[in-house]
């Protein structure tokens, strides 16, 4: 059976998320009900800034909870110490100097007697509801979100802490130069860089030659996203059967993608079919400026490519395949407990219909059994059933507002 949506596909997001569960002393009841609000997309607009976090989540009440969550910085001194203990490790500082953030800087901050990642009384969570807990689940969801911004830009944790990417590298450049380091002084002049001698390219790749030849060498995973593909320098024929907008956003979707499985966070995607790979792109489309060319090039109604989308950005390929899936047959015992479940998680029975692997609720929702074993919340908008959240493996997880 596949498993929910997890937090943190890489190391540091990972990491984050191990922080906040053990050591931050955040109180483990409160985090159970952050982590479903998470998965089901309810905190909009989290901003990342020096010494906090700010969002706006979705309760159960209309309107939004302004949710503020702040993070510990550091002082003068602390900053000093965790830039000379990387600056002291010359294969961590010249990672950091290339955008790469190597995992160890940790243990490099940690024997200084810094910790990144967050411990006892680093985060103050703070909320407009009325709930008196301390964090509410609004903020614990916030929290639990960060390990997806980690995951984009690891740098993003020393911003939490107080320097941005450019102020952090700058202190560390000052390190090196001072200390000889791949930076030197021209006398009366600024500092220039020394050219990086580099190794060959088959040492590189290999790791280093047996026999006197460069040392091992580790290849950095990428670190910033892929720019923008360079502009069609012409139109293409009229006869042809792309258009240059057309062709730089594909140009732009394969960067991406390979950017992503370099990184060891996605496949290559090849695998879809026509029609999910374009709720794929769908998805990454709906609501910017890319989505009327989209739309215009796909054919078919808006709304349907918009239900589809939606389905990809909760469950990817298996969220589309169970929007789309007509009703089945599961078995009258799976659906029996289900029904069970729902009444037991405050659920009229009289407000439940069964119709095969469906669960129709009050309110406009429907719980939907896919073929995996998962649950999958509907809601009705606009005259349609739309994919609001992402899988669970228990129907009650999917009742909790």
């Amino acid at each position: 059976m596949a498993s929910r949506r997890t937090f943190g596909s890489t190391w540091w997001g990972r990491a984050w998320v191990d922080a906040l569960e053990h050591r931050a002393r955040i109180d483990p009841n409160r985090l159970p009900r952050g982590r479903t609000y998470a998965r089901r997309d309810r905190v909009l607009r989290l901003e990342v800034g020096a010494g906090e976090l700010r969002a706006k989540v979705v309760g159960s009440r209309p309107g939004l909870y302004d949710v503020r969550v702040r993070v510990r910085t550091y002082d003068e001194a602390e900053w000093a110490r965790v830039l000379d203990a990387v600056a002291a490790r010359a294969g961590h500082a010249a990672a950091l100097l290339d955008g790469e953030l190597d995992p160890e800087v940790v243990d490099d901050a940690r024997a200084v007697g810094v910790e990144l990642l967050p411990g006892p009384g680093d985060l103050q969570p703070r909320c407009s509801c009325p709930d008196w807990a301390d964090p509410c689940k609004h903020s614990a969801a916030v929290c639990y979100l960060v390990a997806d911004v980690l995951d984009a830009d690891p740098f993003a944790l020393f911003e939490l802490r107080g320097r941005t990417r450019d102020e952090l590298l700058a202190g560390l450049r000052r390190r090196r130069a001072d200390k000889g380091g791949g930076e030197a002084t021209v006398a009366g002049g600024p500092a220039v860089e020394r050219p990086d001698p580099g190794v060959a390219a088959m040492a590189a790749w290999h790791g280093g030659s047996e026999e006197g030849g460069a040392p091992p060498v580790s290849v950095p995973r990428p670190g910033a996203r892929p720019g923008a593909p360079a502009p069609w320098p012409v139109d293409p024929p009229d006869d042809a059967i792309f258009s240059a907008s057309g062709l730089r956003a594909l140009a732009a979707d394969a960067a991406e993608r390979a950017w992503r499985q370099a990184r060891g966070e996605a496949t290559a995607r090849l695998d879809l079919d026509e029609a999910t790979d374009l709720a794929r792109r769908a998805a990454g489309a709906l609501g910017t400026p890319a989505w009327p060319d989209l739309v215009a090039g796909a054919g078919g109604a808006p709304t349907e490519l918009a239900r589809r989308a939606i389905a990809w950005r909760h469950g990817g390929a298996a969220g589309v395949a169970v929007a789309d899936e007509g009703r089945w047959r599961p078995p009258v015992a799976t659906m029996a407990a289900a029904r069970a479940a729902a009444v037991d998680a405050g659920v009229a029975p009289r407000g439940i219909r069964v119709e095969g692997n469906r669960l129709s609720l009050p309110v406009d929702v429907q719980l939907r059994l896919g073929r995996d074993g998962r649950w999958w919340r509907f809601e009705k908008r606009r005259g349609r059933w739309e994919l609001a959240a992402p899988p669970a493996d228990e129907v009650d997880e999917l009742l909790e507002r």
